[in-house]
């Protein structure tokens, strides 16, 4: 049986703001733990002015306090710019407020220029993302015994449970260094929809090493998914995905996730249509059923038994709405 995730980006739709996009995904929230969805993670984006979801501990506190048994996550915590301790800490204290529910997701991502430099700016020197993942399991270990540099230093608060880690990825590289740490495996199919997704996926499963935190090999595979009650409604909710796919690679992005009815006055120029058609392929797109079958499908594929679905549309009601029919078409249980 399949298992349903929800990323969410906060999504500020068009006449609406910031505070209304994060009051949304906690309603979200709420209604994916009510119809059965397993996790509900959120991301962190910078210098992107139509979504809200900017810093992932802070929203997932609120999160998890508004919910009662949904696992709460990060897709995820850009690892590089932070130090190490500071997420092991941020993340022990949401665990040991909310034991046993709480997910870190770690990933990579440079973002833009301006982005990394104002993150990083006051370092004196750069960890490998490698070396940054060792200390990050160090501190969650309690590990005072093995050779480090910071060898005595533990991770407050103390607690008994641990954080679910899962590394985030799109090829191979990502894929042997969640084998080599032990840990959990979330590849972006919405980035990457090829075979080599399935490679990387394979290569992480035979290169696994146990760890204290993970015993077996773990996957999870994201997706963007545009469902409606019709296929019709789907491929307008699709249209506003589009744009939006086009206005957040531009070098001037509106402020805010486009309607149904902009996209549709607005309309595409040829070389857009042309990225459309390449985006299209990242996206599962029609009725609860049409998208089952393809999430059926990608889960063969990938040999998993969980998906993330990433229902990145256009109207909160909309939102709310996938959620429910997918919910329906999956037999989730929920409460």
């Amino acid at each position: 049986m399949i298992s349903l995730n929800i990323l969410d980006y906060s999504p500020i739709d068009e006449g609406e703001t910031a505070a209304g996009a994060l009051n949304q995904t906690t309603r979200l929230a709420q209604l994916a733990e009510r119809v059965g969805f397993k996790r509900f993670w959120v991301a962190e984006h910078h210098h992107v002015a139509s979504v809200a979801g900017s810093t992932p501990e802070m929203l997932m506190m609120h999160l998890a306090t508004s919910t009662e048994n949904i696992r709460i996550g990060s897709g995820g915590v850009m690892l590089p710019h932070y130090s190490a301790y500071k997420v092991a800490e941020n993340f022990r204290t949401l665990e040991a407020l909310h034991p046993g529910r709480i997910d870190l997701g770690i990933g990579r991502s440079r973002s833009y220029r301006i982005v990394n430099e104002a993150l990083n700016e006051s370092k004196t020197k750069r960890l490998s993302y490698e070396q940054q993942l060792t200390d990050l399991q160090k501190y969650f270990a309690d590990d005072t015994e093995s050779e480090h540099r910071f060898q005595s230093l533990q991770a407050m608060p103390v607690i008994d449970t641990t954080p679910e880690m899962w590394l985030l990825g799109t090829g191979q590289g990502s894929a042997r260094l969640a084998a080599e740490k032990g840990m959990g495996y979330a590849y972006a199919h919405f980035a990457k929809p090829s075979q080599q997704g399935v490679e990387a996926v394979e290569a992480y499963r035979e290169e696994f090493r146990p760890s204290t935190f993970l015993k077996e090999p773990e996957v999870i595979i994201a997706v963007f998914a545009v469902v409606a009650e019709t296929a019709e409604k789907a491929e307008e909710l699709a249209m506003a995905f589009d744009l939006w796919l086009l206005f957040v690679e531009s070098d001037s992005p509106p402020p805010y996730y486009p309607s149904i009815e902009t996209a549709k006055k607005r309309g595409f120029s040829a070389s857009e249509k042309e990225k459309v058609v390449r985006n299209r392929q990242r996206m599962l797109i029609g009725t609860a059923e049409q998208v089952k079958a393809r999430i059926d499908a990608i889960a063969e594929q990938y040999a998993t038994d969980e998906i993330t679905i990433i229902p990145n549309i256009s109207g909160a009601d909309n939102r709310m709405n996938e959620l429910r029919l997918l919910a329906a078409a999956f037999n989730l249980s929920g409460k």
